[in-house]
């Protein structure tokens, strides 16, 4: 990290990805993961479950999803709960509790502060991701969201995820050979 004049973490210099970790990324997508500056969360399994991006892709372009979650399985198991229509029922809900939208909004800012910690991008500016602060609109991210932030940050991204039951109890979904030194002529 780089610090202010003042010694606060004002900016996070780029991450190193392992290669084994952006194989198995890119394994989970199935292409070339774009602008990862770190593994944000790992699986119980041990693959990486949550990637965090940068704030800008390579051309330059801004992109709002901080936190993309990449494991295929429990990527598939939070479609299957936006196709029930979860988020529909969760924004329904945000209209009438006023303690979960007071969480949901704080959740926003919780967002926005953990990308600007990467340098601003003033064109996403008081933008984050998944529909927040008024809506749901990506489940995905809010999974993402809280399983790189731990419980307690997004509530709605909780529910979610406690949802999901565990995506890894029938193996990881990416087993990448391991590498071993071939060996040299005796």
């Amino acid at each position: 990290m780089t610090a202010d004049a003042g010694g606060d973490a004002a900016v996070v210099s780029a991450a190193v990805v392992s290669a084994a970790d952006a194989e198995t990324v890119r394994s989970q997508l199935g292409r070339p993961p774009r602008a990862i500056r770190a593994v944000a969360h790992r699986c119980p399994c041990g693959n990486p479950d949550v990637v965090e991006t940068a704030s800008r892709l390579p051309d330059g372009t801004p992109f709002p999803t901080l936190y993309y979650l990449t494991c295929p399985k429990a990527a598939g198991r939070v479609s299957t709960l936006e196709a029930s229509g979860l988020m529909r029922s969760m924004t329904e809900r945000l209209g009438t509790d006023e303690a979960l939208a007071a969480g949901y909004r704080a959740a926003h800012q919780d967002y926005l502060a953990r990308r600007e910690r990467h340098g601003p991008v003033p064109e996403i500016s008081g933008i984050s991701a998944g529909g927040m602060p008024t809506r749901v609109k990506c489940l995905h991210v809010l999974v993402a969201h809280s399983l790189a932030a731990g419980p307690g940050v997004n509530p709605l991204g909780d529910e979610a995820l406690a949802a999901l039951g565990d995506w890894w109890q029938q193996g990881p979904c990416v087993v990448q050979p391991e590498t071993r030194p071939q060996p040299g002529p005796s």
